[in-house]
């Protein structure tokens, strides 16, 4: 390990080097000598030198307003360049243990396990949903900066390099630094709905296109050992959007915006399908076919490129389409291509027919790697989910309602809203009157629906209902499918994102299956999602955790009882706040059986760029779910035994309490959290399209549970990741339950993956830099607030380290204690600064420009630095 982390620090030094020679050239030598003046006394300050740290102190607050954006910027760009450097030197070394741990997963299988493993291949179902949720501070156009910056280290490895060759490569990651340097770090304007669909599909073609035949061969390779391969009806991994279909609690994504990034998304298919086509045309000179494929080439002596050529034509005519389609002039929809069977079916052809004239070769080359993004992506690219809030449909019901003269649909129990919804589904007639002007927002329900009903079934993900809480919110939005006129039923999952939620998730689906219309409708299928960053900002990341456990164990038991295949969708975020970690431990933490059905997860903000925004990353990233899955599939983890269920129950309630003590009970926590953090000024950040709060005139309890977290990490605090958790196993250790919890922890993976990720987050926490954010900004009033959160932050890092028997955090992961430790005299520097300038800020009714943009500076940078943000 120290000579693998010696590489990276050099590799960090380089480019360090080549952003210092940037900065001189552009700013002068005893500029550059200043910046790194600063980087030394945080260093300093870092091993425990007060007089050092005294003096960074003094260096960053007094600091004229026209030096604050040049130093924020240099911090910030250096810890993109670390951040780059280490996730390049990751995957680089992280591959091969990777493909390793699948190997010896193969390798170990018994008799029953290997008999088994052809139905699990078979059912394998992957689905990774990007989101737009805003914790991506950096911009699109600084990442392809960055990725190619990837690229020229990747291209420097090479041992074979020559001299020119090397010099080639410094002298292009050169002209990077510098063209990252002198670009804005921050949008000038919030992204709109349609930029951050576009930066999605970005994801697929710069990315994922390529990733995901690679990953399907590297899988087949290995699964060739067992003489298996994954199967061709389906792609075993799929990828979904909510970027231009989630609604909820942004008024931005409208019935129109969802209809433009749908055609978007299928232009952008039909672009990368046309690129790949006509090489392969090109390629397939061959004459022998089989007689279907000599019927569709027309008889000539060039069958395969006289039938891909018609192909090819459909492709450019689709193109022509959408563009007329979206300039709003009337389209030609003659030979184009719409469904994905059409497209597959003479591709498969081909393949078949070279197969059959014994040139295998030729035929798993390119034309299958083609067949697997057909699979994979289809003419729609990626498939769309609509989100809306249970509220705004039971709004424009009631609007029907009362125009009809029924009465109020809000004011109706239950059982009379079920009863309702149920003869309307079982009418004949439609329910809206046809000339009816509803109100805006209800026009809009309306619109939505009309929109989705027009799609083809493979455009459309699932529709899923936030804050979802009776049988009522699904047959709602059942009913508004039928009044658009919908052909096809669409899969309706209710989200459960509240404690209270979640502890009624069972009975909620339970009263659903009973009802027998809906059960034909969803026939034998039902997806649920699992809310996992408002639980969180509920309860605290422990009860929620075992809230979150004890609902899926739940469901998957029902859908056992009644024969339901049941799919769980885990809304993840980031952050250990959000459900957030390492997407292994996550997986075979969760209950026995919770992913038969299958996985669908999201992927949010920067975490989209961290897991899929190169080729290499993008394959190390999938082959770990897929190992994972078929290791929970294969060797499920345990059944907690009733013992671990109280303890779990003791300490949920426990650590629930003592984080709703703080955040609910205390009456200084409101102010305290908003003159400590930055969370009134993050809403000047343009991070993405949605606002952060779902009603502007709320206070802390509609703040979305991003900024909420997203806050607190600015400030090195991070409480809402930890907050009760210490409590609750100092708890433990107190009534003498010790020797339980390290039983828990080795034998348990749910237990292990918790406090695991309480570890990271304890490690990332710097109780001194939130002290500071106290003294500069926190009215004196409310500092005994602070000084009891520290407290309690320590308390709960000794108590962790009881457990684990270790001396310092991280000791069993040095990698990641090393990596933390390498970014923290970059950041340091700009917590210091930010502190000051929110100080400066709020001194004045209008911040002047130099201290804004200098603020946002650092928000992004202390955000690179932190890694998982949100």
């Amino acid at each position: 390990m120290a000579d693998q982390y010696g590489a990276l620090k050099r590799q960090v030094h380089m480019l360090g080097d080549m952003l210092g020679q940037t900065i001189a050239h552009d700013q002068g030598e005893a500029y550059l000598d200043r910046i790194e003046a600063i980087r030394q006394l945080a260093k300093a300050a870092r091993f425990g030198d007060r007089a050092r740290r005294d003096e960074l102190l003094e260096t960053l607050t007094s600091l004229p307003d026209d030096e604050l954006v040049p130093v924020a910027r240099a911090f910030n760009q250096f810890l993109n360049l670390a951040n780059i450097a280490e996730q390049h030197f990751s995957v680089t070394n992280n591959m091969d243990s990777v493909g390793r741990r699948l190997d010896e997963l193969l390798a170990g299988l018994n008799a029953e396990q290997k008999a088994k493993l052809p139905q699990v291949l078979k059912e394998m179902d992957i689905e990774l949903v990007l989101t737009a949720h805003p914790t991506e501070v950096t911009r699109r156009t600084l990442i392809v900066k960055y990725d190619e910056i990837a690229d020229c280290l990747k291209a420097l490895e090479n041992p074979n390099i020559g001299t020119s060759e090397q010099q080639k490569w410094q002298d292009r990651l050169r002209q990077l630094i510098a063209q990252a340097w002198h670009t804005n770090e921050i949008r000038s304007a919030r992204p709109t709905p349609v930029d951050e669909a576009k930066w999605g599909f970005a994801t697929v073609e710069n990315a994922l296109w390529d990733a995901v035949p690679d990953f399907i061969r590297q899988c087949n390779a290995k699964l060739g050992q067992l003489e298996l391969e994954l199967p061709w009806e389906k792609s075993p991994v799929r990828f979904a959007s909510w970027m231009g279909g989630d609604r909820d609690g942004n008024p931005n994504v409208t019935a129109k915006i969802t209809e433009r990034v749908l055609l978007l998304a299928r232009w952008t298919a039909a672009d990368l399908f046309l690129r790949d086509i006509s090489p392969l045309i090109s390629e397939l000179s061959m004459h022998q076919a089989n007689s279907e494929v000599m019927a569709m080439g027309d008889n000539s002596k060039e069958p395969y490129r006289v039938a891909l050529r018609k192909v090819r034509r459909q492709l450019r005519n689709t193109i022509d389409y959408i563009e007329a389609t979206l300039r709003g002039e009337q389209a030609d929809s003659d030979d184009i291509l719409w469904q994905d069977e059409d497209f597959l079916k003479p591709l498969l052809a081909v393949h078949k027919s070279l197969y059959e004239c014994k040139m295998e070769q030729i035929a798993d080359g390119p034309l299958l790697d083609m067949i697997i993004r057909a699979r994979c992506f289809g003419l729609n690219l990626i498939r769309l989910d609509i989100r809306q809030d249970s509220g705004r449909h039971a709004e424009a019901i009631d609007e029907v309602t009362r125009y009809l003269g029924l009465g109020s649909y809000l004011e109706w129990d239950e059982a009379k809203r079920q009863q309702f919804l149920l003869a309307e589904l079982n009418s004949k007639r439609p329910l809206i009157p046809r000339n009816w002007q509803p109100g805006a927002d209800t026009q809009e329900v309306l619109d939505t629906f009309a929109v989705v009903a027009r799609q083809p079934k493979e455009a459309l993900g699932i529709y899923i209902i936030s804050m979802a809480s009776q049988p009522s919110d699904v047959l709602a939005v059942a009913l508004f499918f039928k009044e658009a006129g919908m052909q096809w039923a669409m899969p309706i999952a209710p989200l459960f994102e509240t404690l209270d939620d979640l502890n009624n998730a069972a009975d909620v689906i339970t009263a659903l299956l009973d009802v027998p219309w809906y059960r034909d409708y969803a026939n034998h299928h039902q997806e649920v999602m699992i809310g996992y960053s408002d639980s969180a900002k509920d309860a605290g990341v422990i009860a929620a955790a075992w809230a979150q456990y004890r609902a899926q164990e739940a469901l998957v038991n029902i859908g056992k009882e009644r024969g339901i295949s049941l799919r769980l969708f885990h809304g993840r975020g980031g952050t250990v706040g959000r459900g957030g970690g390492p997407a292994q431990g996550a997986i075979l933490s969760q209950p026995p059986g919770s992913v038969d059905g299958g996985l669908r997860v999201t992927e949010q903000g920067e975490m989209i760029r961290f897991k899929f925004g190169q080729p290499a990353i993008a394959v190390n990233s999938l082959m770990i779910y897929i190992t994972a899955i078929l290791e929970a599939r294969l060797s499920p983890p345990p059944e907690p035994e009733q013992s671990w269920r109280e303890v779990m129950d003791t300490m949920a309630d426990d650590a629930c309490t003592a984080y709703r003590a703080v955040v609910r009970g205390h009456k200084d926590f409101v102010p305290y959290f908003r003159a400590a953090t930055p969370e009134q000024e993050l809403a000047s950040l343009p991070l993405g399209s949605r606002p952060s709060k779902r009603r502007p005139d709320g206070g802390v309890e509609s703040l979305r549970a991003i900024p909420w977290i997203f806050s607190w990490t600015q400030n090195r605090l991070m409480l809402p990741a930890w907050l009760g958790a210490g409590q609750a196993l100092r708890n433990m250790i107190e009534a003498g339950r010790q020797q339980e919890l390290e039983t828990l922890y080795q034998r348990w993976p749910f237990f292990k993956a918790r406090l695991d990720m309480l570890e990271m987050v304890y490690m990332k926490t710097d109780s001194e830099l939130s002290a500071y954010y106290d003294q500069r900004l926190v009215p004196e009033h409310l500092w005994p607030l602070g000084k009891q959160l520290r407290a309690l932050l320590h308390e709960g890092i000794h108590t962790l380290l009881t457990l684990s028997k270790e001396e310092f955090l991280m000791d069993q992961d040095p990698w990641l204690q090393e990596s933390i430790k390498l970014r923290n005299p970059y950041t340091d520097p700009l917590n210091i600064l930010q502190a000051e300038l929110l100080r400066r800020a709020r001194a004045s009714e209008t911040a002047p420009e130099p201290v804004k943009q200098a603020l946002m500076v650092t928000m992004a940078g202390i955000a690179a630095g932190m890694r998982n943000t949100g």
